[in-house]
């Protein structure tokens, strides 16, 4: 899988960087409403390890990613991989 970019979401977890579309707060309730119904259509994955989810990943493959890292954390993440 020459060229393929993978960011660190923590706790040994990690996601194809180019698939990443956005990555928001949780705290507001059109994301709480994103993550339901994530969870209804089986496109939820939760890579917190029971900790607080603190970021959400959306992906371009519909599926949301549930991350105990701060969104600003995850986004200095992809810019530094954008730049190897």
């Amino acid at each position: 899988m020459a060229g393929v970019k993978l960011i660190n979401i923590g706790y040994g977890n990690v996601v194809q960087a180019n698939r990443i579309i956005s990555i928001i707060n949780p705290d507001s309730a059109s994301s709480k409403r994103l993550r339901n119904e994530a969870k209804q259509n089986q496109m939820l994955i939760d890579a917190t390890q029971g900790r607080k989810t603190r970021g959400i990943i959306v992906t371009d493959s519909n599926h949301v990613v549930l991350t105990a890292m701060q969104p600003e954390t995850l986004s200095q993440r992809l810019s530094f991989s954008d730049k190897e």
